[in-house]
Formats: structure tokens, C-alpha cells, sequence
């Protein structure tokens, strides 16, 4: 084995051992707050909250890490588009109106901040793609997110009557797509899933301590800061739109294999990747519209 392959080996291997950890920690740190906020007393609506965010995040990422395996062109427009439609119409129905009814000015203007610090944060951070850390931008964003909406759900979750279902409809329709597109992008770059155990457990490390404490902030900041959620969250969910060009990442047509000509076949692959983003959100419109 040569110097460099092996120096390389090493690095991967450090790499991939903060990757776990970044993970590992997520996890651990909600258990622990989980089991502190039982035991002062908090009420269990709010672990359940937690831990149902967590859950569906994590079923979504090893489909996400395993669909990768596919080779069919046509896979992978139709894996982001059905997830990318989904997140997109959840935000809609649930992110969105949540910010709004908080603070109607502070939270559309959150929903700006979250949407273009999102894509600021996206864009300059291509910068750190040449470099070996842990958690790349999506996984970021993802965690902005959850902290986001956890500091609101640990402020006002007393005033939850009930688990409800729109409740778990709202967690599972956003995070279980996310998991699955943000699970694919870092399959396909090579790169570990383990640090989507952190944007999974995210939630539950704001709203926990936030309930434990009893902080509760005002209309205006619990408007801003679910309004920003909310546009960070769309910034991801459009950012995983299948574009069906070259370099693309979620509609790969320079490397798939076809036959004739180049153009009819990236035109072929947009009618699905249409299709696909619009049954992805009209799934969730169906389940919406069976719980309210």
C-alpha cells in the first residue's frame, strides 16, 4: 500500500468515525434529556413529541441510504420528487400557518430570513465541501430546522390539548421525506448517514430543556423563530427538487445509460420528475384531509 492510499485510508476512517460520533451524540443527549424531563416532571406530551420526530426521520433515512443501490434512471427522480412534493406541501399546510398564526408580520418575515439563509448558507458553504467535516450543509439545515421548531414546541406545548393525529401527520410528512432525501444526497456523495441522527433528534434537544426550564417567549419571537424553520425547511425541500440537467444530482441524466437522443430523454425524465413531485404532495394533502 503507497503512502498516499494510505494516508487516504486514515482520513476516511476519521472521517467516518466523527460522522458516528456527531450521530451518536444526538442520540444520547436526547435520552438523556428525555429521562431528566420525566423525571421533573414535564409532561410526557412533550417527549412523545420528541421521540415521534426522531422515529421519523430515522425510518426515513435507511430507505433513503439503501434506494441508492438502484441503477434505473428513472429511481432517483422519483425517490426526491415524491419526497421533495411531500416536504414542500407539508410546510404549506402545516410549517407556514403555524409561523403565521404566531406572529403574522415577525413570522412571514422569519419565513424570509429561514428561506434565504438557507440558500446563503447553502451557497457559501460549498467552500467547506473540499473540507473533511463531519455533517455536510443538508444535514445542517436540517438541524436549523429542528432547533427552530423545538424552541417553539417546548414553549407552547402545554397548550396541546392532546397528541392529535394532524400532530403526527405533521411530524411524519416532513421529516420522514426529508430523512429519505438527505439519506440518498449523502449515499450518493459517499459520505455516512449517521449524522442525520442529529437533525432527527434536534427537535427534542430544544424542546426539552425549553419545557424543563418553562421559558416561554412571546408571540413575536415564537413567530420569527417557526417562521424561520419553516423557510429553511422549504429552502432544503425545493433545493431536492429534481432538475433534470446536466450535473444534476437529483435527476442524473449525463450518467444515466439511454438510447436516442439526449434531449427527448432529459425531457422524458422531467414529465416524471413532475409527476412524481406532484403525487408526493398530494399524498400529503390526503392525509391531511382525512385527520382535520
Amino acid at each position: 500500500m503507497s503512502e498516499n492510499t494510505r494516508h487516504s485510508s486514515v482520513g476516511n476512517r476519521t472521517v467516518n468515525d466523527r460522522e458516528w460520533i456527531v450521530g451518536a451524540v444526538g442520540v444520547v443527549a436526547l435520552v438523556i434529556l428525555s429521562a431528566v424531563a420525566m423525571v421533573t416532571g414535564v409532561n410526557w406530551k412533550l417527549v412523545a413529541i420528541s421521540w415521534t420526530a426522531f422515529a421519523a426521520m430515522a425510518v426515513g433515512v435507511p430507505l433513503g441510504a439503501r434506494a441508492v443501490r438502484s441503477s434505473h434512471p428513472l429511481e432517483p427522480v422519483w425517490g426526491y420528487g415524491l419526497a421533495s412534493g411531500a416536504m414542500v406541501t407539508s410546510a404549506a399546510l402545516f410549517l407556514v400557518p403555524q409561523a403565521l398564526g404566531q406572529h403574522g408580520r415577525l413570522g412571514s418575515l422569519g419565513i424570509a430570513v429561514g428561506f434565504l439563509g438557507g440558500y446563503v448558507g447553502h451557497t457559501i458553504g460549498h467552500r467547506f465541501t473540499h473540507l473533511d467535516l463531519p455533517v455536510d450543509h443538508t444535514a445542517t439545515e436540517l438541524t436549523v430546522h429542528a432547533l427552530s421548531a423545538g424552541a417553539i414546541i417546548g414553549a407552547i406545548y402545554t397548550t396541546m390539548p392532546s397528541l392529535t393525529s394532524i400532530l403526527g401527520i405533521a411530524l411524519i410528512s416532513h421529516k420522514a421525506p426529508a430523512g429519505y432525501a438527505a439519506a440518498r444526497r449523502l449515499t450518493d456523495r459517499g459520505r455516512s448517514v449517521f449524522p442525520l441522527l442529529l437533525p432527527a433528534a434536534a427537535v427534542g434537544l430544544v424542546a426539552l430543556p425549553v419545557g424543563i426550564v418553562g421559558f416561554s417567549p412571546g408571540s413575536e419571537l415564537r413567530g420569527l423563530l417557526f417562521g424561520v424553520a419553516a423557510g429553511v425547511f422549504l429552502h432544503v425541500a425545493v433545493d431536492l427538487l429534481p432538475e433534470c440537467t446536466t450535473g444534476s444530482e437529483t435527476c442524473p441524466v449525463d450518467a444515466a445509460a439511454h438510447d436516442g437522443d439526449l434531449h427527448q430523454f432529459q425531457d422524458r425524465l422531467r414529465r416524471h420528475a413532475a409527476l412524481s413531485a406532484v403525487l408526493g404532495g398530494a399524498a400529503v394533502v390526503l392525509a391531511w384531509s382525512l385527520v382535520v
